[in-house]
Formats: C-alpha cells, structure tokens, sequence
C-alpha cells in the first residue's frame, strides 16, 4: 500500500496549522494529553512520583552544593581542612544517601512498575466480547486490519483502513502488529500505551477508551528521513456508531476487495508468534 510523499506533507502542513490555530495557554502547553483509558492514570503516577522523587534529590544536592560553598568560603575559612571523605561519618552520609535514593526510586518505581504490568497491561483478553485489530507498520504510514463476519483475518471481507484506527467506547481493543521494513512504535499518547512493530515477530497491547473523539496515533521510534509523517488518528465512536461504520465497511470490502492484490492481504492468522 502506497501513498506519495505529496500527499503525505500537505496532510502534515493541514495539521500544524490546525494545532498552530488552537490557543493554549502556557501552562496548557506542559499538560500531558487527555486520558481516555482506564489505566492511564498507572503510568501517570509512576511519572510524576519519578519526577518529584528526582527532584527532590536533586534539591538536596543543590542545597549542599551552594550551602557548604557559602558556609565553607575562604571569607569564613582562612585556614582550609584537608580530608579525603574516609571518615566514619563521611561513609555513613554516603550509604545513608545511596540507600534512601534507592529505597525511594529504583524500588518503588520497579515494585510498582511490575504491579501494573502483570495486573493491568500484560493482563489480555482474547474472549469474543473483546475488538481485535492487526496493525501493519510501514515508511511511512499505518495500517489497521478488522476480521468481517467470519471471524477470521486475511480473508475477503476484512475491514482494512490506512492511518485511521476506529475503536469503540466500553470495549478492550485487543492490537497485534507487526513492521513491513523497519523498528516503529505505537504510540497512543491518550491511551499511555506503546509498544514497538518489529520486523518478522508479532508485538501485542491492549487498551480501552472511554470518550468519543478524534485523538492521535504517533510513531515514537525514529524509523527514517520522514519519520515525522508517522501520524495516524484514533477515532473513538460510541457502539451504536462503530457496529455501524464496520458493517457498512465489510460490505464495501466485499464488493470491492480485490483478493488478487497483495497490497491488501498482509494480513495473518491471530495469535500467530
């Protein structure tokens, strides 16, 4: 599946003026995007714990920097001490330091890091209620693959649609993907997931979405010269409307796929490794 590099740059151009024409404040500006997941906000606090941790620390380093500076200047100190920082004391700051850095960052963020991930993200639902999409990354686009009536991929009524993925409200979309050439990654930045698209293996994520809207599909690997044409949209619609739009769309690939073009069968067999 192809698309001209034309056609690419004037959609970039319609975008940045589209962003460049929305009034943001400047403390909008440093807001992360709007959460629509339902485990957005995991990841959420780990990075916020992380950056107020660390700049706790760092503060700590900053006074003592400037604090011993002031209290040790050579106005208050005409006659300098020598010391080499092997002293009880001195080693007893030090292994206070390095453990109470170690308690609070790496600890935390890796006790509370493994949680997440094998309560909530590694947790996949394969079960019929759950929507399954293949996508296929590529320089420089994103393909996406729904199973029509049959339940099955790769077969003439699948649903394929390129750098628009439509999602419905209250269900777990269930994505596998793979890469056409080389290492991207999807990113949903609403949704506080990515994972990389490969070349030869299948990588896997699941999310849900609980507002209706358009939101963004980013490539956050640089993957070549235009990597920044990587951006694609992710349409959340209510049930009603996505149960809809895909009925609508197996009928039209039905009537119109054509089976012979290998553009449009890349798709595999799900749960393939």
């Amino acid at each position: 599946m192809s698309i001209s590099f034309s056609e690419r740059l004037l959609g970039l151009i319609s975008n940045v003026y589209e962003i460049s024409a929305k009034s943001v404040s400047f403390w909008e500006s440093f807001q992360p995007p709007e959460d629509i997941s339902s485990n957005g906000h995991l990841i959420e606090w780990l990075f916020y714990y992380t950056t107020y941790v660390n700049l706790f620390w760092f503060a700590l380093v900053v006074i003592g920097l400037f604090g011993f500076s002031f209290l040790y200047s050579q106005k208050r100190h005409k006659k300098p001490v020598y010391t080499h920082g092997n002293e009880k004391k001195h080693l007893f700051i030090t292994a206070f330091i390095a453990v109470g850095v170690f308690l609070s960052v790496d600890l935390v963020i890796t006790k509370v890091s493994s949680r997440d991930m094998k309560e909530s993200f590694w947790n996949f639902d394969d079960s019929g209620d759950t929507v399954k999409v293949q996508v296929l990354a590529q320089q420089w686009a994103w393909n996406f693959r729904y199973a029509g009536a049959d339940g099955e991929f790769n077969t003439a009524d699948d649903v394929v649609t390129l750098n628009n993925m439509r999602v419905p409200m209250g269900k777990k979309i269930f994505i596998q993907m793979t890469s056409k050439d080389v290492i991207h990654a999807f990113y949903l930045p609403n949704a506080r997931v990515k994972a990389d698209a490969i070349p030869g293996r299948f990588s896997k994520l699941w999310f849900d979405a609980n507002k209706a809207g358009e939101y963004e599909i980013a490539c956050a690997e640089m993957c070549g010269t235009h990597h920044y044409l990587m951006k694609a949209q992710l349409t959340v619609l209510t049930q009603e409307d996505f149960a809809s739009w895909v009925n609508e769309s197996q009928s039209m690939a039905i009537a119109t796929n054509d089976t012979e073009d290998v553009n449009l069968r890349w798709g595999w067999k799900w749960g393939s490794k």
